[in-house]
């Protein structure tokens, strides 16, 4: 059953997008995890071919591309089953961010960047004390003549070390509303009051530079306010049923990848020898999840493509896919048998990047919570 309509430029596309991961990617993946960081270089290796923000304007040196394109990059880039080289949160995630809500000086200035990859972006919203709820936050904006001036901390940054430019979310002075009081900011890495801390070591995701970053009278031009005054919560929100998309479609092409694997792995473990029912239940039963997961996240694609409010069905999916590829990387690991042992089987990669997946974007009890809610319950 397809759902999705590839035409052909889509899938030379894909064709294109394939062959870049397994030339300038996969011979990599090992030395990036060792060094826990994929090089700056890449980024841009990225963006001359084209594959990072393929939807921006050419007015900002992008190919105005289809949603579609953003699908194939993220499925592509999840079978190289590395979680490094984030280029799904700078193209589709934080840049939306700059495309929408921007001047067209901003974008201007910052768009053709990010399109080449010159400039890697970050968003920092997750802080010691703030994660899902964003009305905690605590980081500071206030208003000095022309300028801005930011004080706090963030954690938890994905592609902390690596951004040029972040997308900070801070609370503006003298506005008791929480929901009012949160503006979004655009902050250069050389912005003075600006410093990185440390580059966090994490159970999974080891290539990927998740860090710390602190604003001490970090001091902005007034200009580099993203959108109006107060805006930031809805801004927010806004994009998340986009973000949830994404991680969901990354979550359905990762267990796609686990899967196939194992099912390689095991016809070939057991050529000489039957395939216990037990082990074939599993597999079918794997199976019929990745295809349950790839039918519903497909719908949701051609939905939100047609511009359709889907935030419950996203959440749905945000949640169960997460669910489903955590749940489908331990079946995996068990049917890999001793070798699940040994770093050199990639399930085991599998197994600690996927396990994050049901806590970005919005935890899963989030998702639940807003289901329920829309539920009347």
């Amino acid at each position: 059953m397809e759902i999705l309509s590839y035409t052909e430029n889509h899938l030379k596309f894909r064709k294109r997008a394939r062959r870049f991961m397994e030339k300038e990617v996969l011979p990599n993946v090992h030395q990036w995890e060792s060094e826990r960081m994929v090089p700056k270089t890449v980024w841009e290796k990225m963006g001359e071919q084209g594959f990072l923000c393929t939807w921006v304007d050419t007015a900002y040196g992008g190919q105005a591309k289809d949603f579609l394109y953003s699908v194939i990059v993220c499925e592509e880039m999840a079978r190289t089953n590395q979680g490094g080289l984030s280029s799904f949160l700078h193209s589709d995630i934080v840049v939306p961010y700059i495309d929408t809500y921007g001047t067209p000086e901003q974008k201007q200035k910052y768009l053709p960047g990010c399109v080449s990859g010159k400039i890697v972006t970050a968003v920092a919203m997750t802080e010691p004390g703030a994660g899902s709820d964003l009305a905690s936050m605590t980081t500071s904006a206030e208003e000095n003549g022309e300028t801005v001036v930011l004080n706090g901390s963030k954690t938890f940054i994905s592609n902390g070390i690596n951004a040029d430019l972040m997308v900070v979310a801070a609370r503006d002075s003298g506005v008791d509303n929480p929901y009012e009081a949160i503006s979004m900011y655009l902050v250069p890495d050389d912005t003075p009051g600006f410093k990185r801390g440390r580059k966090l070591h994490k159970m999974g995701a080891h290539s990927q530079d998740t860090a710390e970053l602190f604003f001490s009278n970090a001091t902005i031009p007034m200009e580099n306010r993203l959108g109006g005054k107060g805006g930031g919560f809805l801004m927010l929100m806004e994009k998340l049923q986009q973000e949830r998309l994404i991680t969901a479609i990354i979550a359905v092409a990762a267990a796609e990848f686990m899967v196939d694997w194992t099912l390689n792995y095991t016809r070939d473990d057991h050529k000489s020898r039957h395939l216990s029912q037990a082990a074939q239940f599993a597999l079918v039963e794997m199976a019929t999840e990745v295809r349950l997961g790839r039918t519903f996240v497909d719908k949701l694609i051609v939905d939100h493509m047609e511009k359709k409010n889907v935030i419950v069905e996203t959440s749905m999916a945000k949640y169960w896919t997460t669910e489903m590829v955590k749940r489908l990387a331990d079946r995996a690991l068990d049917l890999a048998g001793e070798s699940a042992m040994l770093e050199t089987c990639p399930i085991v990669r599998s197994f600690r990047d996927v396990r994050v997946m049901s806590i970005f974007a919005g935890t899963n009890e989030i998702m639940k919570g807003i289901t329920a809610k829309f539920m009347g319950l």
